[in-house]
């Protein structure tokens, strides 16, 4: 069984950046019913007992699995948007720092071509900033699809669902991105 995770965070820590009542919704409704679609899905299967990574993992490019695939990405998804969000943002420092200048020539570069994928990622979907091996690369994936299924480490991930911003936003997501980037990416 998938639990929820509980968030790192109270509704409100997030304000004025994202609403408490954003939050609420995105947390308690739309994750809340991804965890228990999923549940539904792998009941009494060999899926039952996995982690959600193995899971993923395990369903993943399966038509007859797309269900349990896309309930199960997008569990996975939410959790490490939670995990990679707080008050704080900017600029990283340390390590990642290193390792994103060394890739991108520059935060800036590398904020610049984020935030690129993040407002052209078609419709609902991700932005990430992964680790492929040795190398840092930016990727967008739609709907429930995570680089997790094809063996990629998620450092940063951006939920570009419009239920992620738009009450607060409206169809302004560059805002949004703005936003998440300036003051609530989790660099730790």
């Amino acid at each position: 069984m998938i639990e929820m995770i509980a968030l790192p965070y109270s509704f409100n820590d997030l304000e004025p950046y994202i609403s408490a009542k954003t939050l609420e919704y995105h947390y308690g409704k739309h994750y809340k019913n991804y965890v228990d679609t999923l549940n539904k899905l792998i009941k009494g299967t060999e899926y039952e007992n996995m982690s959600l990574e193995e899971i993923v993992k395990a369903v993943y490019g399966k038509p007859d699995q797309q269900a349990i695939f896309n309930n199960a990405g997008q569990v996975l998804n939410h959790q490490l948007f939670w995990q990679m969000m707080k008050k704080g943002g900017g600029k990283p420092q340390g390590k990642i720092l290193e390792k994103i200048e060394k890739q991108f020539g520059s935060y800036d570069n590398f904020r610049q071509q984020f935030k690129e994928a993040a407002l052209t990622q078609f419709g609902s979907g991700w932005a990430w900033l992964v680790q492929d091996g040795d190398e840092l690369k930016i990727v967008k994936t739609s709907n429930a699809d995570t680089p997790v299924a094809r063996g990629q480490k998620p450092l940063m991930v951006l939920d570009v669902w419009e239920h992620a911003y738009y009450l607060d936003y409206q169809n302004r997501r560059a805002d949004f991105v703005d936003v998440f980037l300036d003051n609530l990416a989790n660099w730790q």
